[in-house]
Parts: structure tokens; C-alpha cells; sequence
């Protein structure tokens, strides 16, 4: 079993592409050499890679991750893939668990109903929200939605607190808005004041 390498063209045994090479498919995979001869050309002093964007080696247009050479068919799945590489240095503001690469996974934590410190989802929710509604800094990002009260218990939390102050879109979590303004606004940043 073997398939041809996509940077040098070599026809090659399936032993001769990492495991992460292979699963990339006919036509996406590159051989040992080819990522080592890559590696090796792109190294910058100090321990760091260059972030370049390859010149495509396919018939269409692929994006590369500059950490583990992956490639992606567009930006945005470049962009989504690169979360996997930040550091888990963002603690829960409830229970102090330090393992979530963004405040939007520490907060999609509690408003699970899955933290230690918060348990049950409702509970959670109005927590996040009450929390939320009295930073100073979240004051743009809430609504003035008035509570829907069609028989429902919502525990005081409208159904869509949350609104975007770039595009008003409205969601129902706060990691929600979260996510939204990391991945479309470019906004990793949103502070929360815990």
C-alpha cells in the first residue's frame, strides 16, 4: 500500500508518511523527508517557526498551520484548528479548575451545570448572567430583552441576554457570545473581570 508524496512527487510505501501524514489523504500527504527537509528550512533561532502561508502544492488553494504543517481548505478552518494549540491557562472563575484554553470554555464549563462549585444548568445560567449584568465592562454586550413570561420559568434570565455590539446578534450563552466574538470579530480578549 503506498501513495504518491504531494510535495515530491515519489511514489512511497505507507511506512514512509507519518501517521498524521497519511490520514490527510491521497494527494495531501507529504513524506518523511519532504516534512523534515520542510522542518529543517523553516526553523528560526529561539525556538520559534515562521508562520508562512505556503505556496499551494495542490489544484486548489490550502491553508497551513505554521505549528504542526496540517493543511485546511480555508482560513476559517485554519483558524478553528489553531485553537488547538493555545495554552490551558484560563482558570473557571468558580472553582479555580485551570484547564481551558479561552474564558469562553471556562464559562461553557460552569453554564453546563458541570462545575464543582455551580452545579445545574439553570443555576449556572442565572449565575453567569447576575455576574455578567454587573460588570461594568459587559454593560455593551447585554440586552434590554424583557423576560418572556409565556409560562416558562427562566429564572429570571431572558431567553437572549446577550447581544453582539458589532452585528446585534443575540444568544441564549454566554460562551456563546464568547465564541462569537473570538472567531468572527477577532476579539480574544473579552474580559469578564474574574
Amino acid at each position: 500500500m503506498g501513495r504518491y508524496c504531494a510535495e515530491c512527487q515519489q511514489w512511497l510505501s505507507n511506512s514512509n508518511f507519518s501517521s498524521n501524514q497519511w490520514r490527510k489523504g491521497e494527494g495531501g500527504s507529504r513524506c518523511r523527508d519532504c516534512v523534515s527537509a520542510y522542518d529543517n528550512n523553516h526553523f528560526v533561532g529561539g525556538g520559534s517557526f515562521t508562520y508562512q502561508q505556503p505556496a499551494p502544492t495542490l489544484s486548489y488553494h490550502t491553508y497551513q498551520c505554521g505549528e504542526c504543517y496540517r493543511n485546511f481548505n480555508s482560513q476559517n478552518e485554519l483558524n478553528m484548528h489553531m485553537q488547538v494549540h493555545r495554552p490551558r491557562s484560563v482558570a473557571c472563575p468558580i472553582c479555580g479548575d485551570r484547564r481551558f484554553r479561552t474564558g469562553a470554555n471556562a464559562v461553557q464549563h460552569v453554564e453546563s451545570g458541570s462545575c464543582s462549585g455551580c452545579q445545574g444548568h439553570d443555576n449556572a445560567r442565572r449565575q453567569i448572567y447576575n455576574f455578567a449584568r454587573q460588570q461594568q465592562s459587559m454593560q455593551g454586550f447585554m440586552t434590554g430583552t424583557p423576560l418572556l413570561t409565556n409560562g416558562g420559568n427562566n429564572y429570571g434570565v431572558p431567553d437572549y441576554p446577550y447581544q453582539c455590539p458589532e452585528c446585534y446578534k443575540s444568544f441564549r450563552h454566554l460562551s456563546q457570545l464568547m465564541q462569537h466574538q473570538d472567531q468572527k470579530h477577532n476579539n480574544t480578549n473579552m474580559r469578564l473581570g474574574y
